[in-house]
């Protein structure tokens, strides 16, 4: 059975790398070699996560002259984002939740005594 593609997206964001050339790529178009620049791998081996990033559809390579430019491809990314929306609602339904609670016992706890 094939992988979904929010399952895809997640695999291909689990590494630092890959996350560090989203970040990079965040900031505009960048060639294979700008993306490698900073980190202490060969060029083959930054060019296999720009594979699983492209699988992913987090990143596309366009072609100018010689040069092939890779960019952010944001519709995984808002994919995630609305996944997370559901749980970040659950929690924050849970904490108004706690908080709710821990507002409750405070009221039922006695003042302080007279001081002695």
């Amino acid at each position: 059975m094939a992988p979904d593609r929010l399952s895809t997206t997640f695999a291909a964001l689990a590494d630092p790398t890959r996350r560090a050339i989203l970040a990079r790529l965040a900031k505009g178009e960048a060639t294979v070699g700008e993306l490698a620049a900073p980190f202490d791998m060969s060029l083959p081996a930054v060019s296999k996560h720009l594979k699983v990033l492209e699988n992913a559809g987090l990143i596309s390579r366009g072609r100018e002259a010689q040069w092939r430019p890779c960019r952010l491809e944001g519709e995984p990314l808002r994919d995630v984002a609305a996944w997370l929306e559901h749980y970040r609602r659950f929690f924050d339904e849970s904490l108004d939740r706690l908080g709710d609670y821990l507002q409750e016992l405070e009221s039922q706890e006695p003042g302080p005594g007279p001081k002695k």
